[in-house]
């Protein structure tokens, strides 16, 4: 059973994803938060596997509490919840620490899924939005790479691998761009993420950038 904490400002969404994240599909909501101030508390308290985040809230938005949650050891990885036009905020999210993002509204079934791979310690990149987020990664000035001297360890298709998930590409189409198959890609994928101390996919994103791997063009 996957115990998760719905941290939300509005009743009706609560209640909804309550509906879709019962037992008879494997879930428990373990609690609720109107606001992102209350979450390192209910954590503490309530120990769930994940929590789903909204990224808008009037108090304590979810970017701060993301931020706030991931900087205590031990902490759920957290999942952010959004609306179709948040892409800016989810870039924030994502350098917070999220380990993805859903939209609101989508069917069940996807959200459900969601959930479960983000609480397995996997990431989830909605397509709707992935390439909007990305484009707004793009269009923020270039920063002055950041030092890592862990980026040395990389071998040169590794570092290409990396390039391409900041891109955006699934495991496939880096297969397909690199002339490989995507069992080996997962492989490459495997040594970045040890190599490098990365959690997951969002957090490969976010490094690309953070490290000016990918054209902004």
């Amino acid at each position: 059973m996957i115990r998760v904490l719905i941290v939300d400002d509005q009743e009706l969404v609560r209640a909804g994803l309550r509906g879709i994240l019962r037992s008879r599909f494997g879930f428990e909501v373990a609690g609720e938060c109107p606001d992102g101030g209350a979450v390192p508390e209910a954590v503490a308290s309530l120990r769930p596997d994940i929590v789903l985040m909204d990224v808008r809230m009037p108090l304590v938005d979810g970017v701060e509490a993301t931020r706030r949650l991931r900087s205590v050891d031990g902490a759920p990885p957290v999942l952010a919840l959004t609306t179709f036009d948040d892409e800016e905020v989810l870039a924030g999210m994502l350098r917070a620490g999220a380990a993805g993002f859903v939209l609101k509204g989508v069917p069940a079934e996807d959200l459900q899924r969601a959930v479960r791979t983000v609480a397995e310690g996997g990431a989830w990149l909605d397509p709707a939005v992935t390439a909007r987020v990305l484009a707004t990664y793009r269009s923020a000035p270039a920063a002055p790479p950041a030092a890592s001297p862990a980026l040395d360890a990389l071998t040169t298709r590794e570092r290409e691998v990396l390039t391409l998930i900041g891109e955006g590409k699934t495991n496939a189409e880096i297969g397909a761009a690199l002339f490989v198959s995507e069992g080996t890609v997962k492989t490459h994928v495997n040594h970045v993420f040890t190599k490098l101390q990365l959690r997951d996919r969002a957090a490969a994103v976010v490094f690309a950038f953070d490290h000016n791997l990918v054209n902004r063009r």
